[in-house]
């Protein structure tokens, strides 16, 4: 991941043994059930975008993209959260998601 914002930065740093509980955590969860990563990466950008977190958007965004998942796919998810979690959220996810496409390298 070539990208970190300085508050998560800042956090590893301030904590260094919760971060690595975190990341531990956060890997057991990613890999435990059935899904593919593909999949895995698209439904947290799901959840990001239902919980309509600005920083989850982008952050997910960008790994899909780093993953090989493509624009048109993001898209995709952003449009679904349309008629779920309403025109607002899903606008605001569209205009992150949008900015995050625009500044990848690939």
């Amino acid at each position: 991941m070539n990208y970190l914002p300085d508050i998560y930065k800042e956090f590893r740093q301030q904590f260094p043994e919760i971060n690595k509980a975190y990341d531990d955590l956060a890997q057991q969860c990613h890999n435990w059930g059935p899904l593919d990563e593909k999949t895995r990466r698209l439904v947290k950008l799901g959840i990001a975008i239902g919980l309509h977190s600005d920083g989850g958007v982008r952050s997910h965004a960008r790994r899909a993209l780093e993953e090989g998942i493509s624009p048109d796919e993001l898209r995709h998810v952003v449009l679904l959260a349309f008629t779920t979690a309403g025109f607002p959220i899903m606008n605001a996810s569209r205009k992150w998601v949008e900015e995050v496409i625009a500044k990848y390298p690939g």
